[in-house]
């Protein structure tokens, strides 16, 4: 059968990473079932090439090569930080790039932070891929490919949705690529380290989305970038908050969290003296009653050029965020705090793009 699948050469070569292992059986017909097992583990692994795949014949991985490609993204740019953070970009088949990071917390524990979008249509005015505006959604394939990428570099077992793009814009592919890679036939087979409680999800604050993940699922972690919970001022700093007003976002909180027993995450970014006095905590300590959140605290990540009516953006002081921390503190929140990673690199959240 292998002598039959070594002579059959096709026209146009097939994608092979996000297939199922289903799907590959299928595909590498006359090949015998184990040897689909064998590429799909090896794909799972995020192999560089076909020649990679040691425990398959040459002649075998010659046919491969001839008929099929890996990935349909490549990776045209790698940056590496002295905190262990790498970035990649990657661009697509239609030119496109996005951009993929590889975090590491000190102790050993990657983290890989995943793009759903070309781009962004929020335009939160202090995230950099907010000013590269939308060019389109991803595919599951694409959001797989950069998961393989970022694998093939290092092990990691925590995955956060929160590179470029909103991802409940995105949410359809999403689950896709969450059922491959956490699913019941895909890489959480061949990784138990995989599973859907190591995996986080960020938005800005799609209701619509909320109220689809809470009804259908995935069940994974859910954050919110909330920033400010002074209506006025989000919406000048989150335009997203103009048809997404904080009153509605607190009842698909509300509702999210009936319908799942996960704690939510709330993530501030704060901007030197825009979002950091006692009133913005006590703002934000109220907007979270009645929901149970731990408050994860951004010092902003610098980018060139970034305004909020004409004044520069600026990074709060040490001083100015220990005191914003220590009020949401004494209002009884649950606060950590987001490592400064990846900024040599413009990795860090919000400079992506």
């Amino acid at each position: 059968m292998e002598t039959e699948f070594v002579h059959c050469f096709g026209i146009k070569k097939t994608i092979l990473a996000g297939l199922s292992l289903e799907e590959l059986r299928e595909l590498l017909k006359p090949l015998p079932a184990f040897r689909a097992k064998q590429i799909f583990r090896w794909l799972t692994r995020g192999v560089r090439s076909f020649n990679d795949m040691t425990d398959i014949s040459c002649t075998v991985r010659e046919a491969l090569e001839k008929r099929f490609s890996l990935y349909s993204s490549v990776i045209s740019q790698r940056l590496s930080d002295s905190d262990g953070t790498v970035k990649i970009q990657l661009t697509l088949e239609d030119g496109g790039t996005i951009e993929s990071v590889l975090l590491s917390d000190g102790k050993e524990r990657k983290t890989a932070c995943i793009s759903t979008q070309v781009g962004c249509a929020m335009g939160c005015v202090f995230c950099k891929t907010g000013g590269v505006g939308f060019r389109r959604n991803v595919s599951a394939g694409e959001i797989i490919e950069q998961f393989l990428h970022l694998r093939s570099i290092a092990a990691f077992s925590n995955v956060v949705i929160m590179g470029m793009g909103e991802p409940l814009l995105n949410l359809s592919a999403l689950r896709e690529a969450l059922d491959f890679i956490v699913g019941g036939n895909a890489i959480g087979v061949a990784d138990e380290s995989l599973s859907k409680r190591r995996i986080t999800v960020s938005t800005s604050g799609i209701i619509a989305g909320i109220h689809d993940l809470a009804d259908n699922g995935p069940y994974i972690r859910l954050a919110v970038s909330l920033t400010t919970a002074d209506e006025a001022q989000r919406e000048k700093l989150m335009p997203v908050t103009r048809t997404n007003p904080l009153p509605l976002l607190k009842k698909a909180l509300m509702y999210y969290q009936r319908k799942t027993p996960k704690r939510i995450t709330m993530e501030a970014a704060l901007l030197r003296n825009i979002n950091t006095s006692r009133k913005h905590a006590d703002l934000l300590a109220e907007f979270a009653q009645g929901l149970d959140v731990v408050v994860n605290v951004i010092p902003w990540n610098p980018v060139a050029g970034l305004r909020l009516e004409g004044v520069p953006l600026q990074e709060p002081d040490k001083a100015e965020s220990e005191r914003f921390i220590a009020a949401l503190q004494r209002r009884g929140m649950n606060v950590t705090t987001r490592f400064k990673k990846g900024r040599s690199v413009a990795g860090a959240c919000g400079q992506l793009g």
